[in-house]
């Protein structure tokens, strides 16, 4: 099979995801990230089991494991410390492991595959642009005044893509969800967690998870690591405009505000941290498509579908999109790929939307709840449709019938846009 020419715009999860799945698949695959080196940044970042079964088959299983926090259940309450529930999170669930740990320290192992099975990453390329060509079926980026050519260009640039006006060919700009997070990520014992009564719970057990649940606010904090590291984030209405940056410098003192009359263990975890971040939660409405009018450049990832924290799937989402693209860029072939790229985005679009969805019914549930209401169905979703997902199996298994959907509408875009 003749090789597939790809660049991968970003050297986040998504970016990596495709670019891993598109070597394993044949194809050649050369990453541009704009920053010029990693940073150690952020807090927790949860994959799920439907993305631990793609990590297994990347051989990242034991290095991921041992960095991650392994709370045996979610213990939930109410605002006011009454027990809810004890949720337990199986490892396995449905035949893979799920994996929540620093976003920084689970980016790094997977960054470093992806060198050491060969794929180029170039770091401090900003792209200015993007381009097609019909005629020579190929795309391209433009970098630092040079122009790059490729089979595919995978526009896995976050949020603030810049590819996505170019896919649109409208600016789509993001709006205020009315919720923001706070979020925080320290040391237990340089900040004193194990030994104050009130937050020792985090540590004197190994790892565990815990939730609060309110008015219009949620509040989750968990230890890893043995009970080693704490992070914290809650989930609270924002109403604020969106500046240049939505994420910032947060104040301790704001978030006790939010958690005055609450369960006394709350503003205790918080105040044990000695900074956080406060991260508003933009959306954008579902996008028309995913891809460009000739089909050759394809938003992935954050860039495409953003997700809610509440999901836990933002991030798994990406590895699946990575996988599906993989899968049928290699069925398509070269000579095929805008076929390949279509029959991707008809595969994942429902799949993602439905993932994206169950994100907003689980804050609005958590966010309704009362003292003295049922605490029936308060679960953190772990539903079988989404976490016993195969994205490879899956793509391979409909990828006949979808392709020929497609070429029976005459490369119109799919039904259900």
């Amino acid at each position: 099979m003749e090789a597939i020419e790809v660049i991968v715009v970003g050297a986040g999860y998504a970016g990596l995801a495709c670019a891993i799945e598109c070597k394993r698949k044949g194809h050649r695959v050369l990453i541009l990230e704009k920053v010029t080196q990693l940073k150690v940044m952020g807090d927790i970042i949860s994959l799920g089991s439907n993305a631990g079964r793609i990590i297994a088959r990347w051989g990242l299983h034991d290095k991921l494991w041992e960095i991650c926090g392994h709370a045996p259940a979610f213990v939930l309450h109410n605002y006011l410390g009454e027990l809810i529930q004890v949720q337990p999170l199986p490892q396995p669930l449905f035949g893979a492991y799920a994996y929540n740990g620093h976003r920084a320290q689970i980016h790094q192992v997977i960054f470093q595959h992806a060198i050491d099975i060969g794929i180029e990453i170039r770091m401090g390329q900003e792209v200015e642009g993007y381009w097609e060509s019909n005629g020579s079926n190929k795309a391209g980026v433009l970098v630092k005044g040079k122009t790059l050519e490729a089979d595919i260009v995978i526009a896995a640039d976050g949020i603030k893509s810049q590819a996505r006006q170019y896919v649109l060919g409208v600016s789509d700009n993001p709006k205020p969800s009315g919720y923001a997070i706070y979020r925080a990520w320290f040391d237990a014992v340089e900040c004193g967690v194990d030994v104050d009564p009130l937050t020792n719970f985090l540590t004197k057990d190994g790892d565990v998870l815990y939730g609060w649940i309110g008015k219009d606010v949620h509040f989750l904090t968990s230890s890893s690591g043995n009970g080693k590291t704490i992070s914290w984030v809650i989930t609270h209405k924002d109403d604020s405009d969106i500046q240049d940056s939505w994420s910032s410098p947060g104040k301790i003192e704001d978030v006790l505000r939010i958690v005055e009359g609450w369960d006394s263990r709350c503003a205790a975890v918080i105040s044990k941290a000695p900074s956080c971040i406060d991260w508003k939660l933009i959306v954008h409405d579902p996008l028309p498509t995913w891809i460009s009018k000739t089909g050759r450049v394809v938003l992935v990832g954050d860039a495409a579908h953003p997700f809610l924290p509440t999901s836990v799937q933002g991030a798994s989402q990406a590895i699946e999109d990575g996988v599906t693209l993989a899968v049928t860029l290699q069925l398509g072939k070269k000579d095929n790929v805008q076929l390949a790229t279509r029959t991707w985005e008809a595969i994942r679009y429902d799949r993602v939307r439905r993932s994206q969805s169950l994100g907003e019914s689980t804050r609005d549930k958590w966010h309704r709840i009362k003292p003295g209401d049922d605490h029936k169905d308060m679960d953190l979703p772990m539903p079988e449709w989404l976490h016993a997902f195969d994205a490879e199996e899956h793509a391979r298994s409909v990828y006949d019938d979808v392709a020929k959907s497609i070429l029976q509408r005459g490369y119109q875009l799919p039904a259900f846009l």
